[in-house]
C-alpha cells in the first residue's frame, strides 16, 4: 500500500494524507481521523528511506560500542535509548569488537541512514575510525582518547575514581593492595591503572602490584586463581572492573578464601548486580546510564547545526566510592563518599 492508496480511500490530497500523518501544517481533527482509520484498514507504514529523502532526516542515531556484552554498555545502552525516545528518536547500535578497523567499517555502514553518531572507541589505535567520520556527520565521543580532535567528548573520571577507591582501602589499614587491571591498550584501562599508582605513592602503601585483566569475568577468575595459590596473599584487590571482581570472588569462594576477612575486594562502574553479590560488593559508581543520556542530548544539539562537529570539549562525569561489605564495611548497606578532587 502507498500514500497515493490511503489519499483515494480517505477521498483527500497525498498532501493532506501527509500532514496528517506527520501532525504537520493544519488539518481538520475530523479529517485527521478519516485518513489515519484509513491507513489503519490499509495497514499502511510510510516509507522510512522515502521520508529521508523528502526531509534530509533519518530521526535514527548511531551508537557504536566495543562490546555489547554485559552489565556495563548494558546500562550506557539504556540511558542512551531512554533519551532518544524523549526526543523521537531511533537507536542503531553496533560493535566494533574492540577493533579500530572495525569500528571504521561500521562507519561507514552507518553512514547514511544516521542523523548523527555516538561513539565509543577506547583503543590506542583511533586514527582508522577518526579518518572513517565524516566531516559532515555530527559525532560524540564517550569515554574515549580526545584524538584531538573537534569531537565533543563525554568520560567518566577513571583516574579520580580510581585513585579514591585505594585511598579509601588504605585509609582502612590495607598495605598490600593488589590491582587486576583492564584490557591492554584500552583508554579506561589505563587510566584506572593510573589512578591506583598514583593512590600508592608516598602512602607508605607496598609497593604496586598489577595482575592482567581483559574486563571480563574469566580474566578476574583466572587472577583469582593466581592469588589464591599464592603463599603470601595480598591484603585487599581492586578490580578494574565490577565484572573481574565477580570472577575473583566465585575463584576465592572455590579456593575457600574468605571475603573480607581473609582479603578485601573493590570494583569500578557499580554495575546492578554488585548490590547482590555475597558480600555486596565496594565499588567505585560511575553513573553509566546518565552518561549516555548527556551524550545523547549533546548530540541532538549538534545535529542540524552549521558546525556539525560541534567544539572540542571534555566533560568529566564525577565518580563516588559505594562502600559496602566486601572491605569489611560490617552490614551491606550503601554508605556512598564522593570521589577525591583530581
Amino acid at each position: 500500500m502507498t500514500i497515493r492508496d490511503v489519499a483515494r480511500k480517505a477521498r483527500v490530497s497525498i498532501a493532506t494524507v501527509s500532514r496528517a500523518l506527520n501532525n504537520t501544517g493544519t488539518v481538520r481533527p475530523e479529517i485527521r481521523e478519516r485518513v489515519r482509520r484509513a491507513a489503519r484498514t490499509l495497514r499502511y507504514t510510510p516509507h522510512g528511506g522515502a521520508r529521508s529523502l523528502s526531509s534530509g532526516r533519518t530521526h535514527t542515531v548511531g551508537l557504536l560500542l566495543p562490546d555489547l556484552h554485559g552489565e556495563y554498555f548494558s546500562e550506557l545502552i539504556r540511558g542512551v535509548d531512554r533519551a532518544a525516545r524523549r526526543r523521537g528518536l531511533h537507536l542503531l547500535v553496533s560493535s566494533s569488537h574492540g577493533s579500530s578497523s572495525e569500528a571504521a567499517s561500521a562507519v561507514r555502514t552507518l553512514n547514511g541512514r544516521i542523523d548523527g553518531l555516538l561513539a565509543m572507541v577506547p583503543g590506542e589505535d583511533a586514527r582508522i575510525f577518526q579518518e572513517a567520520v565524516p566531516q559532515a556527520l555530527p559525532t560524540v565521543l564517550l569515554n574515549s582518547r580526545t584524538m584531538n580532535t573537534a569531537y565533543p567528548t563525554f568520560v567518566i573520571d577513571d583516574f579520580g575514581g580510581a585513585r579514591a577507591m585505594v585511598r579509601y582501602l588504605i585509609d582502612r589499614g590495607y598495605r598490600r593492595i593488589v590491582h587486576i587491571r583492564g584490557a591492554a591498550g584500552n583508554f579506561q584501562a589505563e587510566e584506572r591503572t593510573r589512578g591506583y599508582r598514583a593512590a600508592l605513592r608516598g602512602s607508605g602503601a607496598a609497593p604496586a602490584l598489577v595482575m592482567e585483566g581483559d574486563f571480563t569475568e574469566e580474566s578476574g577468575y583466572r587472577a583469582g586463581e593466581l592469588l589464591a595459590a599464592q603463599s603470601e596473599r595480598p591484603q585487599a584487590v581492586f578490580a578494574a572492573n565490577d565484572m573481574m571482581a565477580v570472577g575473583c570472588l566465585l575463584a576465592w569462594r572455590e579456593a575457600g578464601i574468605r571475603v573480607p576477612q581473609d582479603v578485601a575486594l573493590a570494583g569500578f562502574d557499580d554495575i546492578p548486580l554488585a548490590r547482590f553479590l555475597s558480600p555486596p560488593l565496594t565499588t567505585a559508581r560511575a553513573d553509566i546510564a546518565a552518561l549516555g543520556v548527556r551524550a545523547l542530548e549533546r548530540l541532538v544539539g549538534i545535529i542540524g547545526t552549521e558546525s556539525p562537529a560541534g567544539s572540542h570539549t571534555t566533560e568529566r562525569l564525577p565518580v563516588e566510592i559505594v562502600v559496602r561489605a566486601s572491605c569489611g564495611a560490617g552490614p551491606p548497606a550503601e554508605e556512598p563518599r564522593p570521589g577525591l578532587p583530581r
